[in-house]
């Protein structure tokens, strides 16, 4: 039978796809359900068919999974934030352990892959130390704040975020009702025109300090001297800043950063490392499980004391400055500029002097030391963004011969990808860890270590 739009079928979801949907069978046709979790009988409805496998809306659920859980945020469904909110914990863990093996075994043609157990939350809620919030115009116009809804740009209005600190809700209430009393716009995609843009909030877990960031599109902040008086009433607040974007795309941050109170950064600690984290700095969103996740890059380093570490796409030298105190020599690259300077400064913090970084990007950077000035590495680590990492700089790090290379990586496909390359070049895939820094989403890290097979 052939299947097309506005059938309406029943499904059991037999499995759950790379973005949360539920994947479900009907002779053989697959339809993908957002919403739906595994185990639940469901009545859906196809909003598109292909010739194979079709899309559908979630209708009703006929029996829910014993894995379905009631979601601790009422708009969880409608939000884009947390994909997999209705599905058990522990079953969460088991699904992204699954998804990181799944490409290992399909894209990287690894048959036994060394996992070793995912790890998971003991709290998983209030953990993200930084949030975005758009702010615009509900269809009343009234100001509002909260998340995007899933693939749109449509802002639900939530100012209770269950994986943000607690903190964050009282800071939108007072920055909203100061814009409302003194007649503030919120920006307007569709125009161009309006203030304010996002709220920025970064949080030190450690410290306990709080930054909040005005993200406007404009040089300043009317009447802002009464917004800093009730911002600066709740305890921890240490930075209060402008940052101006103009531009008229989606990018949430300008290039301008000016501190209206106190100063331009907030600090924190992962172990014993100090980092002084500003509005622009990269830093990770889930303290508790980076911590967790670089002990584990650091265990499969193997450091002794006497290694010299080149670490690429280092940021503000988080993994860097946390592998210095165990190894002879660590080299950083960043391709920004300002996360280097970061970096540098983090360095300084510490009293940790063998550790210098390079500006560049890796695929350039390395390559040219390598060929130029001959340098070595013991051990690489890699945490390269989503697209994973450029063939270059494999072949580079392949001609290098470290003992060992640790990838950290956020994408376990291009991670799957890359170790292919290298493990089809002298080196064996020893161990995969994954680590939950984002709960209810469909997002995980994941370390692997690979070394080099012995001639």
């Amino acid at each position: 039978m052939s299947w097309k739009k506005n059938d309406i079928v029943n499904v059991k979801i037999e499995d759950m796809g790379h973005d949360g949907a539920g994947i479900g069978k009907i002779d053989g046709y697959a339809l993908f359900i957002k919403d739906a979790v595994i185990d639940d009988e469901v009545e859906v409805k196809i909003i598109k068919a292909k010739k194979n496998y079709g899309y559908a809306r979630l209708m009703k659920i006929i029996r829910p999974s014993a894995f379905r859980v009631e979601p601790r945020c009422p708009i969880a469904r409608r939000c884009g934030g947390c994909q997999i909110q209705e599905l058990d914990y522990n079953k969460q863990l088991e699904y992204k352990e699954n998804k990181i093996m799944g490409n290992l075994k399909r894209i990287g043609g690894f048959e036994n892959v060394p996992m070793e157990p995912m790890i998971g939350m003991a709290e998983p809620y209030h953990y993200r130390n930084k949030a975005q919030f758009p702010v615009g115009f509900d269809k009343d116009g009234n100001i509002t704040t909260g998340f995007y809804a899933g693939r749109t740009h449509d802002i639900i209005n939530n100012r209770k975020c269950y994986l943000g600190v607690t903190v964050n809700e009282q800071i939108l209430d007072i920055v909203i009702n100061h814009m409302k009393n003194n007649k503030i716009k919120a920006y307007d995609e569709k125009t161009g025109k309006g203030l304010v843009r996002h709220i920025l909030i970064r949080y030190g877990f450690a410290s306990k300090e709080i930054m909040v960031c005005l993200v406007v599109n404009g040089d300043n902040y009317p009447n802002s001297q009464a917004l800093i008086e009730e911002l600066t009433k709740l305890a921890g607040m240490t930075s209060i800043c402008l940052n101006v974007n103009r531009r008229r795309d989606n990018v949430i941050l300008g290039d301008e950063v000016e501190a209206l109170w106190g100063q331009e950064y907030i600090s924190d600690k992962i172990g014993d490392i100090s980092y002084q984290i500003s509005p622009l700095s990269f830093y990770q969103v889930n303290p508790i499980q980076t911590k967790k996740m670089y002990q584990t890059a650091l265990d499969y380093a193997k450091l002794t004391g006497e290694e010299t570490v080149w670490d690429l796409y280092c940021g503000i030298g988080t993994i860097s400055l946390f592998l210095a105190n165990h190894a002879r020599k660590v080299y950083g690259v960043e391709i920004v500029p300002e996360a280097i300077a970061d970096a540098r400064r983090n360095a300084q913090i510490n009293d940790i002097t063998n550790a210098e970084f390079f500006v560049g990007r890796a695929e350039d950077v390395l390559p040219e030391k390598y060929k130029n000035e001959n340098v070595y590495a013991d051990v690489i680590v890699v945490d390269p963004p989503r697209k994973g990492c450029d063939e270059t700089l494999l072949e580079t790090m392949i001609k290098m011969q470290p003992n060992r290379i640790v990838y950290v990586s956020c994408d376990s496909a291009t991670l799957a990808r890359d170790l292919k390359y290298l493990c089809a070049n002298g080196y064996s895939l020893d161990k995969v860890r994954g680590i939950d820094n984002f709960c209810h989403s469909v997002h995980t890290e994941s370390v692997a270590l690979v070394t080099r097979e012995l001639q």
